[in-house]
């Protein structure tokens, strides 16, 4: 039974992730901006929605820890395995305009996090905690964000792209981002509010069969006996990633890799601002457990291996605004940290929160 909800569970997610990817990419057609913008705002809002609302209710049934554990180690899973391997398997399009606004907001908002995390522990070392004035401060620049986004979402659509080069695409041949009418001969036909429509139904069913398939799956280990701490640092710290990851793969296969970049950039930004604004603002989250096999393993491990992500994503930004695109080389090292990280975790027998 527990294999037939997995395989139930595995083609609800890809059916799921085909309707929105194709909703997101059909209403970018639609309203005449580019799909990365539509990834970074929409696709990212939604994806990251449910991990909210998860957090939020973990920090006020008394597990906060759990909060910003999920939130960072989903931002080293979405930059070290899921950007990684989009940049392994196909040449990623950079949109100059979106990296210089989303993806530098992208990187100021994790530095951010990492400075809100060490302060707290050098103001106090013993029980560190990020307080609920940070939340709500948090909050508000996600509103600030928010409204930003739909400023810059304008701007774009009013400079045409011409801050987009075209991206190479896997073969070498030249790919060019700008949507025609034979990207999208559905699209043309439908209203906008039906691809809204169909794109919410997919992030729905993205979302829950990822649900169902990471407990179907982890009750499997447990069964077949592999051992807790290798479910925990695999199956669990992938599940909250799980909706990018197939969203990701989905938008390269579809032929819409700027879907992949903008998700990726929105949901890194939104794990900060959104998830752990949230959960702060209901109640203070401690940085260090002091429960934990390593107490601070958050601030020894979690952080360092996001902090270094961010300056590979911000060397990347410098090389790929000047070449259109980010090289496939761009995903060995992110892969091989998050192997890393991976590792470290089990070594430690630890979980990401």
């Amino acid at each position: 039974m527990l294999l037939l909800v997995v395989a139930a569970a595995l083609w609800i997610l890809m059916q799921g992730a085909d309707l929105l990817v194709d909703g997101a990419a059909g209403m970018a057609y639609r309203w005449g901006i580019p799909k990365v913008i539509v990834g970074a705002t929409v696709v990212s809002l939604g994806t990251t929605s449910p991990e909210a609302a998860v957090s939020v209710m973990a920090a006020w049934e008394g597990k906060p820890g759990l909060a910003l554990g999920n939130a960072v180690g989903s931002i080293v899973a979405d930059t070290g395995l899921i950007f990684g391997l989009g940049c392994l398997l196909v040449v990623l399009p950079a949109d100059a305009f979106v990296l210089r606004r989303q993806g530098w907001m992208k990187i100021a908002t994790g530095f951010l996090l990492i400075v809100i995390c060490y302060g707290a522990w050098i103001a106090q070392p013993d029980y560190p905690r990020i307080g609920q004035p940070i939340g709500f401060m948090l909050l508000a620049l996600l509103f600030g964000y928010l409204y930003l986004s739909v400023r810059w979402t304008r701007g774009h659509r009013e400079l045409a792209s011409p801050l987009t080069t075209a991206a190479p695409s896997a073969s070498g041949d030249e790919h060019d981002d700008t949507d025609s009418l034979a990207d999208h001969p559905n699209s043309a036909s439908k209203s906008v509010w039906y691809l809204l429509l169909i794109a919410i139904l997919g992030l729905f069913m993205v979302v829950f069969a990822s649900r169902f398939l990471i407990a179907s799956v982890t009750v499997l280990a447990v069964e077949w006996g592999i051992s807790q701490v290798v479910i925990a640092a695999t199956l669990v710290a992938l599940g909250t990633s799980l909706p990018e990851l197939v969203v990701g793969m989905t938008a390269i296969y579809r032929g819409h890799r700027e879907i992949l970049v903008g998700n990726i950039i929105g949901a890194d930004i939104l794990n900060v601002l959104f998830v752990i604004g949230a959960s702060a603002a209901a109640t203070s989250l401690p940085v260090i457990d002091p429960e934990a096999r390593f107490p601070a393993i958050f601030l020894m491990l979690h952080l360092p291996a996001m902090m270094i992500m961010m300056v590979l994503f911000l060397i990347y930004i410098f090389i790929a605004v000047r070449r259109g695109h980010f090289a496939r080389w761009n995903g060995v090292p992110l892969l091989a940290l998050y192997v890393l990280y991976v590792v470290l975790l089990l070594a430690l027998g630890q979980t990401k929160s």
